[in-house]
């Protein structure tokens, strides 16, 4: 059993902080707007955890590494992001040698750790979960592209070669019994497979969790709210459910 945290952090080492056009006060407001705030903490589960240690504007470790089979980087936004949530200018473009020291020291390093996590559990167990952490605004940004309706508190990603019916229903259910409103890959889709195993490997199952902000969090200051306990003590309640029943075999 295994989550990958890939965008709760806001650190950007001060080496590179000279890659970036915005200015510190705009820097900090995008962090404060793209940054997936707290997930580490409110998936404090007994599991095994792959958290990535740095921000995701710096580098993104849910994109493909090769811009050519990332469609977010016809937007600017592949691996290493050169636009913003408001499609704004983020950063200059990375040379190939900053390129591959950036991939090499954090991509690469990152997807190693969670690979060897998701074998170790299919050495163990024959099986392997990996359940993927995410939040995301309440008002969709400019970069997403999206134009649907009131978006739901609860988003699940799903693969149709990762995640099995059963799994979908279980967490749904899940959700909906305790009064949140689910939709299934709306307005985020997908989830993470190493890429070892995407595709390949049936013994490896993965879903997507997103929380909306506001269930949580004060999104113009960043600020928790007298609700985060509740939604925290929720997401454990899942972690027992999940140990204790059927849903996730």
């Amino acid at each position: 059993m295994i989550l990958h945290i890939p965008h709760s952090s806001t650190f950007i080492p001060e080496e590179y902080l000279s890659e970036f056009l915005l200015s510190s006060q705009d820097l900090q407001q995008e962090l404060l707007s793209m940054t997936d705030h707290f997930t580490d903490d409110l998936f404090d589960w007994k599991w095994d955890r792959a958290v990535f240690p740095v921000s995701r504007l710096l580098v993104d470790v849910e994109r493909f590494e090769d811009d050519a089979e990332e469609e977010m980087a016809e937007r600017g936004m592949g691996v290493l992001y050169e636009k913003g949530s408001q499609l704004q200018s983020l950063r200059r473009q990375a040379s190939p040698d900053l390129r591959k020291e950036l991939l090499d020291r954090y991509y690469r390093t990152h997807h190693k750790k969670l690979e060897a996590m998701v074998d170790y559990s299919l050495y163990k167990r024959n099986k392997a979960l990996v359940i993927d952490c995410h939040s995301f605004n309440a008002i969709a940004r400019p970069y997403e592209g999206y134009t649907g309706a009131e978006r739901p508190e609860i988003c699940l990603g799903t693969d149709a070669f990762h995640t099995p019916q059963n799994l979908v229903e279980g967490f749904r259910k899940f959700f909906e019994e305790r009064g949140f409103s689910v939709r299934i890959n709306d307005p985020f889709s997908g989830c993470l497979v190493p890429k070892k195993f995407y595709q390949k490997d049936e013994r490896v199952h993965a879903i997507m969790i997103e929380l909306r902000r506001d269930l949580y969090m004060n999104e113009a200051t960043g600020e928790k709210t007298a609700a985060y306990s509740e939604l925290k003590q929720t997401l454990a309640d899942l972690e027992q459910a999940i140990m204790n029943s059927e849903f996730a075999n």
